[in-house]
Order: structure tokens, then C-alpha cells, then sequence
């Protein structure tokens, strides 16, 4: 376990195993140890790299709103406190950190070795109802009100078994998790705005490997189509993990590791 200072907040980064470089992100709110059924199987051949992004996981206090080349810069900043700055990198995430993921490789191809979407966010006509400043006022005065009456302490770690069992979801008590959360969701339209943005400034290099990973469980195939129209935006292989709910790598880690192995430098 190592914690880097970047920007002032203390970032929570596990880095396993040896060779060629990857890097695991996770969806919104959910926290370095969601990864931990495919770190296994990646960790023999590949140099993994975890993080929590500020207020998640273990990492110290969320100080300013998330932003889409904000968190593309953190996945950098995190490669260079660890010392592999200088080392291409396959780039994977999961949910929300699909966006981040995908920024990185636009603004830093030199960086990125392979991009692999893990049942990706997908938004393909984003809008933000609200201006950015008084719904992040509105969303700090919302989270404030539920960590005084003491909400996180007495549902968070429930609810996040309910969602996936582990003994680490006693971080989701504290009002830290709660807060960063809560933040990430409200800006999660701006973040998406901002991809869409990016994709018409910044083309993926014409010959890096990229793969979407999506997940299905069985029932309605309408995701399964926003999943492959995005593989076809991207010029990406398409694969499925099935059956699977939105936690693949919890579902399926055989399938995100080969996802990420074949995707990404032999």
C-alpha cells in the first residue's frame, strides 16, 4: 500500500506483479479493492497499477469538483509518483472511468500503449440541466445535510455489500466517500460533455489497440447496441462478457484480464 501526494491530496495506489504497464479504473464511487479478482490473474505478466481517486477508497479529501482532464491528468500524475511516468501504459476503465480512461489515450497517446472500456458509461447526446456552480453548491449542501444526520455511517457500508461483498466497504461510513460520490454523480454530465468535446479536438492514434468490454446479463440487448455503436466510434474490437451485471470485474475477471492482456503489449 503507498499513498503520493498529487495536487495537494493523498492518493491511495497499489502497484502488483511485473511487466509491461497497465492501469485500473474504477466507476463512480466504487474503490481500488473492485479490482481485485482480476489483479491475480494480470499480475504474472503485467506491472498493475491501482488508485483511488480523491475522496474514494482510501485516498484523502476530494478539494475540487472532478473534471474530465482533470482525472485524465490524475492517471498521469499517479504513473509518476510510482516511477513508471516514463512507460506506455494500457489504459482500462471501468463505468465513469471509461471517460477518463479514453481522455488519457486523446491527450496523451504518446503514454498509452492499448485503451480497453470496461462496460464503459456511454452518452452519446449528454446535457446539463442546472449551470456548473450552483448545482455543485447545491450538491455540497445536499451531501453536508446527510453526513450531519449521519447517513453514511449507518447505510453506507449496508449498502455497498448488498453491492459487492468485501471487507473494505466499511469505507463507504465515512462522510468522505459519501461526499466524493455524491460529487462525482453531479458532474457526471459535464464529464460526458466534455468526452464528446475531446473526440472532435483529439483523434486516438490511428494504431492503438482498443477493445470494449460490455457487459450482459440476459435480458434486454438495448445496452448491448449503445455498447457496440461506441466500439464502432472508437474503431475498437467488441467483445461481451456474459453473463454479467454491471461489476464485471467482479462477474467475469477472466474475461476483463483477457480483455486487457490481449489488447494491450505481449
Amino acid at each position: 500500500m503507498t499513498f503520493v501526494r498529487i495536487g495537494g491530496v493523498p492518493h491511495h495506489v497499489e502497484v502488483t506483479g511485473s511487466g509491461p504497464v497497465c492501469v485500473l479504473s474504477v466507476g463512480l464511487g466504487l474503490g481500488w479493492f473492485d479490482w481485485d479478482p482480476v489483479v491475480p490473474l494480470l499480475a504474472p505478466s503485467r506491472t498493475v497499477v491501482r488508485f483511488d481517486r480523491p475522496g474514494l477508497g482510501l485516498s484523502g479529501h476530494a478539494r475540487v469538483a472532478p473534471t474530465l482532464r482533470g482525472e485524465a491528468e490524475r492517471i498521469g500524475a499517479v504513473l509518476d509518483a510510482v516511477g513508471l511516468g516514463g512507460r506506455r501504459v494500457t489504459v482500462a476503465g471501468h463505468s465513469l472511468a471509461g471517460f477518463h480512461a479514453e481522455a488519457f489515450a486523446r491527450l496523451y497517446p504518446w503514454r498509452t500503449a492499448a485503451l480497453v472500456l470496461v462496460d464503459s458509461s456511454v452518452e452519446e447526446h449528454p446535457r446539463v440541466r442546472l449551470p456548473r456552480a450552483p448545482r455543485m453548491a447545491c450538491t455540497r449542501a445536499c451531501a453536508s445535510v446527510l453526513c450531519a444526520a449521519g447517513v453514511p455511517r449507518a447505510t453506507g457500508p449496508l449498502l455497498r455489500r448488498l453491492l459487492a461483498p468485501h471487507p473494505q466497504a466499511r469505507v463507504y461510513g465515512t462522510s468522505r466517500v459519501w461526499r466524493a460520490a455524491v460529487m462525482e454523480y453531479a458532474t457526471y454530465g459535464d464529464v460526458a460533455t466534455e468526452l464528446l468535446a475531446l473526440r472532435r479536438e483529439f483523434s486516438l492514434p490511428a494504431d492503438l489497440p482498443v477493445t470494449v468490454l460490455a457487459a450482459h446479463s440476459g435480458g434486454s440487448r438495448r445496452w448491448l447496441a449503445r455498447q457496440h455503436r461506441l466500439a464502432t466510434v472508437l474503431e475498437a474490437t467488441f467483445l461481451v462478457a456474459e453473463p454479467s451485471g454491471h461489476l464485471v470485474m467482479r462477474d467475469r475477471p477472466a474475461d476483463v484480464a483477457e480483455a486487457i492482456l490481449t489488447t494491450g503489449p505481449r
